[in-house]
């Protein structure tokens, strides 16, 4: 489903896909994700969204948005908003979903192809506008999590669905050999 001559653009809905991979059981790697794109076409852009809490000492997301950032992604970040819910539980709100729309629609005269890695649904509408414009629209995302993690209309409307299990191999991170205590010390000793 990909040409090799075609221009091509990755926009990653963040939460979206680690949620999805999460679902999974396992971690992406986007050095190896980048570098299968690459494969694939001639890669234009990386987008990657996510919502930062900003008065947070420390984030987690935050090694993870450097390193992208300083490895060829494209970061589009913004402050996610901190709020109590009727419960007393603390919620945190960040879409990023009308800043992915605008990018993608801005990026659309400039490319051939975009993959889309996110099963909301809010996006089928944009999925259909690219299409008019002319862009072939890939969604990766993945049915076999319980519940699916794609809308069925958002996969219906793409040119194309990759399920995101299928590449669990090609792009995900080996797992992580757990650490002892003589291993922590003895390495902390070495720095």
């Amino acid at each position: 489903m990909f040409y090799r001559d075609e221009r091509l653009a990755l926009f990653i809905d963040g939460s979206n896909l680690y949620a999805a991979a999460k679902a999974l059981q396992f971690d992406i790697d986007y050095k190896l994700l980048r570098q299968e794109f690459r494969q694939r076409g001639r890669l234009v852009r990386a987008f990657y969204y996510t919502a930062l809490l900003e008065n947070e000492e420390y984030s987690p997301i935050r090694p993870l948005v450097d390193w992208l950032q300083y490895n060829g992604f494209t970061m589009v970040t913004k402050p996610a908003k901190e709020f109590t819910d009727s419960q007393g539980r603390r919620k945190v709100k960040g879409n990023m979903d009308i800043e992915l729309a605008v990018d993608a629609m801005e990026m659309a005269p400039h490319v051939d192809h975009i993959v889309l890695f996110s099963g909301d649904g809010d996006f089928r509408p944009l999925v259909e506008a690219l299409q008019r414009k002319g862009v072939r629209v890939s969604i990766v995302s993945t049915i076999r999590s319980q519940p699916p993690m794609i809308a069925d209309d958002l996969r219906r409307q793409a040119d194309n669905f990759i399920e995101l299990d299928e590449l669990k191999d090609v792009i995900g991170r080996p797992p992580r050999e757990p650490r002892d205590a003589s291993d922590a010390s003895g390495s902390a000793a070495a720095r």
